[in-house]
């Protein structure tokens, strides 16, 4: 590959209302942007890192300019993987060679990637943050056209079972699946699950903190657990047997659409779920993760949906899904104007 020309801004982005996890509360978004040039093409991508593993801006930039040379000299997207480690400004630059290799070959990367046909509008869950019952349940009847609806948890179990009761007797027509976000307890799980059946819950994310994995070691649940925060790369699929049923994979913990790939691919072979998600990123951000929902179970890619403002050309949401025309990345256009 050529030598290219790199530029790395950054952004922050305002979100419409807080959003609240368990143990977190995010009020603003922090992007990296990165775009590489060869002189005739151009390419971008988002990265919006990992905040609970501390890659925030600061540690994003520190690794783009610690690794510019080698990402000046024009890597492969394999040879990147070799370059920056899994995170948020890998993910940025994965994202930019893509686009980079659609413009210079005038193919999208939907082919580039191997995908046997066009994309298509994928349903997508839409997020509750966490709230009172009542506030959450207004919240869901908002979405009046989601056919999905994930509920984020905070690890207050009797709160929590309400919240998400609350949510179904407003929404008894969607899929619900809801997010631990590493808020509970090995002993919490029983009665958590029991509750969960009760109203029809059909995902359990993350519901132990990373590095208590091994407490999911035989336990039998009655609803299918995803790993999201105990999976973050490739090198973590593996030990995702026997603990979990579905692998979340985010572009932004797994370092960009290469490696998602690559997760994807294994988590089939080992008999598990594929899953993709988001941090909040606008619809920059948001493309490549819609590309790997084309071969996923399940699709969680509602990140611009938080923002005050998107940036355009954006993604679209109608009727429960999520279409990223080829106008918002990886289009294979050409030439730069």
């Amino acid at each position: 590959m050529a030598a290219l020309t790199l530029t790395a801004t950054t952004e922050t982005l305002r979100l419409a209302q807080p959003f609240r996890i368990a143990g977190y509360v995010f009020e603003t978004a922090d992007v990296l942007v990165v775009e590489l040039d060869d002189g005739t093409h151009r390419g971008r991508g988002e990265g919006a890192g990992v905040y609970y593993l501390g890659d925030d801006l600061d540690h994003m930039r520190a690794g783009i300019e610690g690794s510019r040379t080698a990402i000046e000299a024009g890597p492969t997207r394999e040879d990147l993987r070799m370059i920056l480690p899994p995170g948020g400004a890998r993910n940025a630059v994965d994202a930019a060679l893509w686009d980079l290799e659609a413009n210079r070959s005038g193919r999208p990367v939907w082919q580039l990637a191997g995908l046997d046909r066009a994309p298509r509008p994928i349903t997508t869950t839409f997020t509750v943050s966490a709230d009172t019952p009542d506030a959450m349940a207004e919240v869901a009847r908002g979405y009046a056209g989601a056919r999905s609806i994930k509920v984020k948890l905070t690890g207050d179990l009797d709160l929590d079972l309400a919240r998400v009761a609350a949510i179904r007797a407003a929404r008894d027509d969607v899929w619900l699946g809801v997010d631990g976000n590493q808020g509970f307890a090995a002993a919490d799980l029983d009665a958590l699950v029991a509750g969960l059946v009760e109203q029809r819950v059909s995902l359990l994310e993350q519901p132990l903190p990373r590095g208590r994995e091994a407490d999911l070691d035989g336990y039998r649940s009655a609803i299918p657990i995803a790993g999201d925060e105990s999976l973050l790369s490739l090198d973590d699929v593996a030990g995702a047997v026997g603990r979990f049923d579905v692998v979340n994979i985010k572009l932004d913990k797994c370092g960009g659409l290469t490696e998602g790939l690559l997760m994807a691919a294994e988590a089939r072979r080992l008999g598990l779920g594929v899953m993709v998600g988001t941090m909040i990123a606008t619809s920059l951000g948001t493309a490549p993760g819609f590309v790997l929902g084309q071969i996923a179970d399940l699709v969680d890619l509602d990140g611009p949906t938080f923002l005050a403002q998107d940036r355009a050309p954006s993604v679209t949401y109608a009727d429960g899904t999520l279409f990223a025309g080829p106008d918002v990345w990886g289009a294979g256009k050409g030439p730069a104007a």
